[in-house]
């Protein structure tokens, strides 16, 4: 039996799930239907795979209630079986394991006297942790990672290895901070003289509220003179561009390689695709979605889908539309001259 192992019974009861078959089956991981064998939980979130309930080996399948009609084997129906896979992935969780209640600071580590490390704290080795930092309970800081002066994190918050803080960044409790992320480094503020570029101190900080998850590589700028800030929940994949002053509401998504500039700000529940570029000064209200590769140049203030660019084509038919593109301008003078001329035509009818 895995070092984690449930019933199904009591999988079914975290997720206020029905279940369906024999309750003491036990679960020992969670895989999906094509790969899944004997103790192991699967689930059909999307239509394009329900081809694989009459072949997998799982010994049982979140479904929904419509498709648990398909399945002859054990299930635990939920409404949504995306959101109770994500529900029951954290149970399986590699840093949910070995978790110790005391606080523990490697040898290796540089604490400085006045930082603040509250009960339960993990430091690991190469750790480093300027003065006037705060701790919450429960922090783990993962190795090499640095904390800089007057830094706060709250109460459960993870920090993975090589995570750079800067001095006077918030992050609030239960986030999760992965390796290579920067918060607080100078925003981009330079302005121009005879002599060169002259650098604007970056007098601001940044501020991350509750259960904000940050993917790798990702940098959050701070802010010039007021705060950049990411409200609770927001969700950052890897290597996003957050410039200095930016605002990112409750719950909103942004996808890889995406890229904000300073002082815009973005409502809550909205999405941004990957690779996606927002210029700089925009107000984009709540419930945006913007599809992958979209550039943005103007604020949206209505709530709804947004996109930019071509579709991909082969390079043959690109080549015809781009020429066709480069027309356009040609093309407008023309259907203006004979708009003019069929105006002037009934003109002339009209009058004679």
């Amino acid at each position: 039996m895995g070092e984690i192992s449930f019933t199904l019974a009591e999988l079914g009861e975290k997720i206020g799930a029905k279940v369906v078959g024999d309750p003491s089956i036990r679960i020992e991981a969670l895989s999906t239907l094509q790969t899944a064998c004997s103790g192991q939980l699967a689930f059909l979130a999307s239509p394009a795979y329900s081809k694989y309930l009459t072949t997998t080996e799982a010994s049982a399948v979140i479904l929904s209630e419509q498709d648990s009609a398909l399945f002859d084997g054990a299930c635990l129906v939920h409404a949504n079986p995306y959101l109770a896979y994500a529900e029951l992935s954290m149970l399986w969780a590699p840093f949910q394991k070995g978790v110790k209640c005391d606080t523990f600071v490697d040898p290796g580590a540089s604490v400085h006297e006045t930082a603040i490390v509250g009960l339960g704290c993990q430091i690991a080795a190469g750790v480093v942790i300027e003065s006037g930092v705060e701790l919450g309970n429960g922090v783990r800081v993962g190795a090499n990672s640095y904390l800089g002066q007057d830094s706060v994190i709250g109460a459960n918050t993870h920090l993975y290895s090589g995570v750079n803080i800067y001095h006077g960044v918030s992050v609030g409790s239960k986030c999760i901070i992965h390796s290579g992320v920067v918060l607080g480094s100078d925003g981009f503020g330079f302005a121009p003289s005879s002599n060169g570029w002259v650098k604007i101190a970056q007098l601001g900080g940044v501020i991350i509220e509750d259960n904000v998850e940050i993917g790798a590589n990702t940098t959050v700028d701070r802010g010039a003179l007021d705060n950049t800030i990411i409200r609770r929940g927001v969700i950052l994949d890897n290597q996003i561009q957050v410039a200095h002053n930016v605002v990112i509401g409750e719950n909103t998504a942004i996808a890889a390689c995406s890229a904000i500039a300073g002082s815009t700000t973005i409502g809550k529940n909205c999405i941004v695709g990957g690779a996606s570029g927002i210029a700089g000064h925009l107000n984009i209200v709540d419930g945006v979605h913007i599809t992958a590769m979209t550039m943005v140049i103007k604020s949206l203030n209505e709530p709804g889908v947004y996109s930019s660019g071509t579709g991909v084509q082969t390079n043959t038919k690109w080549k015809k539309s781009i020429a066709r593109l480069r027309q356009l301008d040609k093309m407008a003078a023309r259907l203006k001259k004979l708009e003019q001329s069929h105006v002037d035509s009934q003109s002339d009818k009209h009058s004679g």
